[in-house]
């Protein structure tokens, strides 16, 4: 068991998940940075703003998600080199259009979801109550963005 009672080898995979879910957040995040500054158009004040709000959000998963795997006895990975290579999320260049940064935000979160969800059945597996909590909230909330840049985008 490890510091928090939990299987050490559960918890282990659990912490490897979750730097795979860090990498893409990252790889995320410095996209929405992207996104914000660059975006150009009509819709460019509802846009630079909901890309802030993003971002700044994401900046704070980044922060808790390094924190639970600390929690979990492990390390988080903090080289953007590491997340480059772990990520499925690929890094955007040169997006000013509005409607595209959209796209690839909803992109995006079709795959941090997706591991979200694998990390909440490994860490109910593993009565892992900390992680599973804090996907179950990820996951509520993003399944529901989702909808609303869906929306905006008509889909």
């Amino acid at each position: 068991m490890n510091s928090i009672g939990l299987d050490n080898k559960k918890s282990s995979k659990i912490a490897e998940k979750l730097n795979y879910l860090l990498a893409n957040y990252s790889i995320f995040y410095q996209n929405l940075r992207g996104y914000h500054w660059n975006v150009k158009g009509e819709k460019f004040f509802e846009l630079h703003l909901k890309f802030e709000e993003l971002y700044n959000d994401v900046q704070l998963k980044i922060d808790e998600i390094a924190e639970r795997i600390l929690t979990l006895s492990h390390a988080p990975n903090h080289n953007f080199s590491d997340y480059k290579k772990l990520s499925k999320i690929n890094e955007s260049k040169n997006v000013n259009d509005g409607i595209v940064a959209v796209s690839d935000i909803l992109s995006s979160f079709k795959i941090i979801i997706s591991l979200q969800r694998e990390i909440l059945s490994m860490s109910s597996d593993a009565n892992d109550e900390g992680t599973n909590a804090l996907m179950s909230d990820y996951i509520r909330a993003q399944e529901k963005l989702v909808w609303m840049y869906s929306a905006y985008l008509n889909k």
